[in-house]
């Protein structure tokens, strides 16, 4: 029953996107706007707004919240983006709302079933906040129908989609400022003009996020990375902001429970980093974060990339004479072939073939992409 709804999910073809909210409205409004009855907090930006949705649903859960978290890609599971309280939808469950919302006779996109699937299973759990992140931008993302915001954040701006959202940083702003709704504040770590510029038009309070974050916030927080930082501050920022009544006990043991696998994570029985990073910004971050915390390890890299990013700029960020290379030509639409890759790679490679490389002797780094990270189904075994 699950593997036909994600058959039924997917044959709309994984690449169909199409920006607007027009269609996913009228879905809505046949199931009597579910969204309507919903408090959420609002993320969006190119890098963070994953492990920064994540922080805030342990925080909120940890001082007694329903909540429910919304995000996007899964790894594994189309039943990860949707959780209330830490526990996915089951797949019984989401197999009956694919089968419900393909019916609706509206034609909706793989993102827009979805983005309606978790308004009506939110409302049905009576949730009492959901922590939300935007699909692929923000002003026509799909999850921009919402009227009940408490706030809105954005995070990190980088060039990616620039094919759908601009080719400049300040274009990007623009669209991701798009979520800031009447009226109600928008948190940020970016001064861009874009965002300022919406956040008067709306009315909206403009909140810079303060940099600094207790330190034993940062030494509770499970997600390691020197980038999460600043994730953690606009969570901190809109957390003190919005819930006055969380004391700092409760944020640091919400802290201690976050989870989001395979954001800089770290396997020691097998000497492994796994990390999602998928742009240069964030590509940028991992090599920081492997300098930082693995300075004088030999490091033995897998990577894989699909072809609208800019994986030559990636690949020249993250490698550097001495480390062993191998390019993976993963089974997935959109993905480079290997020569594409190699021939982009400015140091010598090996195609990937299984995971018997990834010996002890060096540190294990498998990075570029997470649908590549999710067709690696032995890396499901490691989670705990």
């Amino acid at each position: 029953m699950y593997e036909n709804a994600v058959k039924q999910l997917t044959s709309r073809g994984k690449f169909y996107i199409d920006l607007g909210l027009e269609r996913v409205s009228r879905a809505l409004e046949k199931f009597g706007s579910p969204q309507d009855d919903i408090k959420f907090i609002h993320v969006a930006g190119t890098n963070g707004k994953g492990s920064v949705c994540t922080i805030l649903a342990s925080i909120l859960q940890e001082a007694g919240y329903k909540t429910g978290l919304y995000t996007s890609p899964h790894i594994w599971d189309y039943t990860e983006r949707i959780k209330v309280n830490g526990k996915n939808i089951t797949q019984e469950e989401f197999a009956n709302y694919v089968e419900e919302i393909c019916n609706c006779g509206i034609h909706l996109t793989e993102f827009e079933i979805l983005t309606v699937m978790m308004f009506l299973y939110f409302k049905k759990c009576k949730i009492d906040i959901a922590v939300l992140e935007t699909g692929l931008g923000g002003r026509l993302d799909a999850t921009n129908v919402i009227k009940n915001n408490l706030c809105s954040i954005i995070t990190q701006i980088d060039l990616d989609h620039t094919e759908r959202l601009g080719n400049t940083k300040e274009k990007i702003a623009y669209e991701k400022a798009g979520i800031i709704k009447p009226e109600c504040p928008v948190i940020t770590s970016m001064g861009y003009e874009a965002i300022r510029d919406r956040a008067d038009e709306m009315n909206s309070l403009f909140i810079l996020a303060n940099p600094y974050v207790n330190p034993e916030y940062i030494e509770a927080l499970s997600l390691k990375g020197l980038h999460q930082a600043e994730n953690l501050a606009l969570a901190i920022n809109a957390i003190e902001y919005l819930f006055k009544d969380i004391t700092p006990d409760t944020i640091k043991e919400g802290l201690k429970k976050v989870k989001n696998p395979c954001r800089f994570e770290y396997f020691k029985d097998k000497n492994l980093i796994v990390d999602g990073a998928h742009n240069p910004n964030g590509i940028k971050a991992l090599r920081e974060n492997l300098d930082y915390y693995f300075p004088n390890q030999k490091r033995r890299f897998v990577f894989g990339c699909l072809k609208n990013k800019d994986y030559k700029s990636m690949m020249n960020v993250l490698f550097q004479e001495g480390d062993e290379v191998y390019l993976n030509e993963f089974n997935y639409p959109n993905a480079c072939s290997y020569n594409e890759l190699s021939s982009s790679c400015a140091i010598n490679s090996l195609r990937y073939e299984d995971e018997s490389i990834l010996t002890k002797d060096k540190l294990n780094i498998i990075c570029g992409s997470f649908y590549m990270i999710g067709g690696m189904k032995w890396l499901k075994s490691l989670q705990v």
